[in-house]
């Protein structure tokens, strides 16, 4: 499952997604706890929030609690999972703005990074869930990526380790951005969560950057 991606620019947030600038910066690629935006709908109307990537961001974890990574949320069992239960049936959903993700592909008989982007290299938003924590001065914002079973989509299956269930991110598209921001019944939801058509996704092997 996805465990970094690259973020949008400001102006392609704005431009191409039709949001206000939230007034801060991110790095443009994306690892657990690091901040991104994320598009939430209020009052009718598409918002962009600068969130932590993981719903549960480490930071939160009570001492002697076990940790575990929560930046993706099975679309199967996003519904009972007590960590994301509460986000989904309240129809906290989000959009997370990007022009890629990455993959682990093992067809060389070790681990290659690949890149998983547009074929014409648009930006494109996935599907999540999103969350308020209150802080001692004022709220902060979390995330989790939606994902569904990916074993016969013929790009996505050659990802992750053989054996393993393939896996793949929900790429919404366009048209129904703001019907799935505006969305709050849960089977209804459940409707939105499809693979893209194949043929407009490319997958590039690419190395793994230093991360600050």
């Amino acid at each position: 499952m996805c465990i970094n991606f690259i973020s949008t620019t400001k102006a392609v947030l704005v431009e191409y997604f039709g949001v206000d600038d939230p007034g801060y910066d991110w790095k443009e690629e994306v690892w657990q706890d690091y901040q991104a935006p994320i598009l939430i709908q209020r009052d009718g109307r598409r918002q962009a929030l600068i969130a932590s990537y993981g719903l549960v961001p480490k930071r939160k974890i009570q001492p002697g609690n076990k940790h575990y990574a929560t930046m993706n949320a099975r679309a199967e069992t996003v519904g009972e999972k007590p960590t994301y239960r509460r986000a989904w049936q309240q129809g906290h959903l989000c959009l997370v703005p990007m022009t890629g993700f990455f993959e682990p592909c093992y067809e060389s008989g070790k681990a290659e990074r690949w890149r998983i982007s547009m074929a014409d290299g648009s930006p494109f938003a996935v599907a999540g869930i999103w969350r308020v924590w209150q802080e001692e001065q004022g709220y902060t914002f979390s995330f989790s990526q939606l994902t569904i079973n990916a074993d016969l989509h013929p790009l996505l299956r050659r990802m992750h380790k053989p054996g393993d269930e393939k896996r793949s991110l929900v790429i919404v598209p366009q048209r129904d951005y703001d019907t799935w921001l505006g969305c709050r019944d849960p089977d209804l939801a459940r409707t939105y969560l499809v693979q893209l058509v194949t043929e407009r996704l490319i997958g590039i092997p690419m190395p793994v950057p230093r991360r600050s």
